[in-house]
């Protein structure tokens, strides 16, 4: 983009010295016109690819944030069955261990 503003304001410079007739004048007063409606194109063009980018990092981010959610909600489900199974072990072997001190 910096290349393309030099080359249009060398453009227009060379233009404005050139212009010795109302003719000339116009014609650079045309050129710049011209110019400058390139270079707000460039920059619209530009803010609508950084918005446009903009949306889909955070879309991205979102389902991310989503699967993490999702996943840790899966692992607190397994830690959760785990830690059930467990304690139904340590109580049948605590039913065992009085049984047999009861004997």
């Amino acid at each position: 983009m910096k290349t393309v503003l030099s080359a249009s304001l060398a453009l227009a410079a060379a233009l404005a010295l050139g212009a010795c007739s109302d003719k000339s004048q116009n014609e650079a007063a045309q050129a710049a016109n011209a110019i400058g409606s390139d270079v707000q194109s460039t920059i619209d063009n530009a803010a609508a690819d950084v918005k446009n980018v903009t949306i889909d990092a955070v879309g991205a981010a979102e389902n991310v944030a989503d699967a993490t959610g999702a996943a840790a909600a899966k692992t607190a489900e397994k830690a959760k069955g785990a830690t059930a199974n467990a304690l139904d072990k340590a109580s049948g072997k605590l039913k065992e261990g009085a049984n047999e001190i009861e004997e």
